[in-house]
């Protein structure tokens, strides 16, 4: 692995206890002379939320593209279920779900309308009360199900973004951003989805900014910056305080 030990002796990486659903061996980008991820080890378990802290540029976006097949890898392999993204792009996709900083929907369809569409697209057929219920456990309240969704906030967007999840039986979800722009109470609120996540064993994979999120959210944190995964650690072994002094002196270096 190319992650530094970091240099606190009290914290320590703490590598998963069962199989992958998410694995980047040596996985590595560049556009010409520039490496927008360099040499990446990383691994994400069934009931892992992992959260990638970094700057703007650090490689965090690459990696979660490279999961998602959006983009081809110079080296290495981004492996999901066991499979690798290049060689089975149509295979891998059926494990996972994405939510982008702004999730996209149809914003003349209603929520309800949304979730149904989104999940044929996976391939399930959901009866109209398992579209509401669905809807209900990913935390959107009754009366938005049947609005527009021209009308949601964006915490009511991700919501949904979470019952397409749910409705697809993702065993990975993939995230980038998903607390930027959100109030404390939909930020708490999005961390109790990701936390019903874990517990039914999905594998999160989140970038972020969000020390304190990735803090109280997170299992694992893994800190970028050029490129490269710069340090690991478990967020059992450390405080907000910790992460923080931690982060910061990364990005000094």
């Amino acid at each position: 692995m190319q992650s530094q030990t970091v240099s606190d002796p009290e914290v320590t990486s703490q590598a998963p206890t069962v199989r992958p659903i998410l694995e980047a061996r040596s996985l590595s980008k560049s556009y010409g002379e520039t490496h927008a991820l360099s040499e990446l080890d990383l691994s994400v378990a069934p009931g892992d939320i992992y959260c990638l802290l970094g700057p703007n540029g650090a490689g965090k976006t690459t990696t979660i593209n490279l999961f998602l097949g959006f983009i081809a890898p110079t080296s290495g392999q981004a492996l999901v279920a066991d499979l690798d993204v290049a060689e089975h792009d149509r295979e891998t996709k059926a494990y996972l779900a994405y939510i982008p900083e702004q999730v996209m929907l149809y914003r003349n369809l209603t929520g309800l309308e949304n979730l149904e569409y989104f999940a044929a697209l996976a391939g399930k057929k959901l009866e109209v009360d398992q579209l509401r219920s669905t809807l209900v456990e990913a935390g959107l309240q009754s009366e938005a199900i049947d609005r527009r969704v021209s009308g949601y906030s964006k915490g009511m967007r991700q919501k949904v973004g979470i019952a397409i999840a749910l409705a697809k039986e993702a065993t990975a979800l993939l995230l980038d951003e998903p607390t930027s722009g959100l109030d404390p109470k939909a930020s708490n609120e999005f961390s109790a989805l990701l936390e019903g996540l874990r517990e039914r064993g999905v594998a999160v994979l989140m970038a972020t900014h969000d020390l304190f999120r990735a803090k109280e959210t997170g299992t694992r944190v893994g800190i970028m910056r050029h490129g490269r995964l710069v340090a690991e650690m478990s967020t059992s072994e450390l405080g907000h305080s910790d992460l923080e002094r931690i982060y910061l002196n990364h990005m000094r270096e």
